[in-house]
């Protein structure tokens, strides 16, 4: 089990750090939005996961069938280097996700169609 103190140290050098990668990715990643990552600390870094968000899902696919998922696992892996995390499969924690998919199974509510891909993650 991870301490509260050590979880907030954690989680700021992540956010910063994911904050750099998702700056670096929007000219890169046509259709690229944003970022967000979710973690239970008590399962951690196995449960961490972070979902790279897309405006539409065509934006997302093509991502997932170019060079672009690359460079998504290698900017996600620096991100997660660069606040301390180790991690041995890089493609376990990325997900790829978009607006489209959200609004139309979860009326664009982000906390419920996170929670609810975490538990199947």
């Amino acid at each position: 089990m991870v301490a509260k103190r050590e979880r907030r140290r954690m989680e700021r050098e992540l956010v910063a750090s994911l904050t750099w990668a998702c700056e670096e990715a929007k000219p890169a990643l046509p259709g690229f939005c944003w970022l967000t990552h979710t973690v239970d600390y008590q399962s951690f870094p196995e449960s961490l996961v972070v979902t790279w968000v897309f405006d539409t899902h065509a934006d997302m696919l093509s991502a997932l069938e170019s060079e672009a998922r690359q460079t998504i696992d290698a900017l996600t892996a620096r991100a997660l280097a660069d606040a301390g995390v180790v991690i041995d499969d890089i493609s376990r924690h990325v997900d790829l996700d978009s607006e489209e998919a959200c609004q139309r199974s979860h009326g664009g509510n982000w906390e419920a169609r996170l929670h609810r891909r975490r538990a199947t993650h």
